[in-house]
């Protein structure tokens, strides 16, 4: 089993990853990928792409026939249009029920796995020391500060750990995109003026 230090980095990992692509986008991704699923879902999605199609043609063969030169031809055409309108509707309707359901669970499973897998560790190894430190290389004050709230006296408690990952994990974080940063000024540079020559 995956020890406790890196459960937790991993989880800190997970939820900064989340934050910074964005849970909308998160969200948006797994709704295309579900969507590749085969399911009454994406049934439903690929005809209502369908119906959107045939509404959009309809209407642009009903915007070229003139209404009053080709009244017959117009009104066959706008019913038929109406009717794939109202089809297209409906569908859109069900589709859109459908991904707030979709959204609902996915917003509850991605909390559950990573917030919530947060607290959970948090209040199941409260006692648990993380790891031990070295005896008598801190005083005393350091080892309770490092052990607070449960943990034994002279170990790091999983909240403090928790600390730590998560300012590691933003502080690399931000150390690696100042890096890509200047790699990619970098090589825009060397193009810019590999260019000019």
């Amino acid at each position: 089993m995956l020890s406790l230090v890196l459960m937790i980095l991993f989880v800190h990992i997970a939820i900064y990853l989340i934050n910074t692509i964005g849970a909308s986008t998160v969200d948006l991704l797994l709704w295309q990928l579900y969507l590749k699923v085969p399911t009454s879902t994406s049934r439903n999605a690929r005809e209502q792409q369908r119906l959107k199609g045939e509404v959009m043609k309809l209407k642009r063969e009903m915007n070229s026939t003139s209404s009053q030169d080709e009244f017959a031809k117009w009104a066959k055409l706008r019913r038929r249009h109406d009717k794939a309108l109202e089809e297209f509707e409906a569908m859109n309707q069900t589709i859109s029920t459908q991904k707030s359901s979709f959204d609902w669970a996915v917003k509850i499973a991605r909390w559950l796995s990573t917030n919530g897998l947060k607290m959970f560790l948090q209040f199941w190894y409260s006692k648990t020391p993380v790891f031990a430190l070295p005896e008598g290389w801190f005083p005393y004050y350091v080892e309770w500060i490092l052990s607070f709230p449960r943990a034994p006296l002279g170990s790091v408690s999983i909240n403090v750990w928790n600390t730590v990952c998560a300012s590691a994990v933003a502080a690399i974080a931000e150390i690696l995109g100042a890096v890509l940063v200047r790699v990619i000024g970098q090589k825009q540079v060397a193009n810019e003026a590999k260019k000019t020559q």
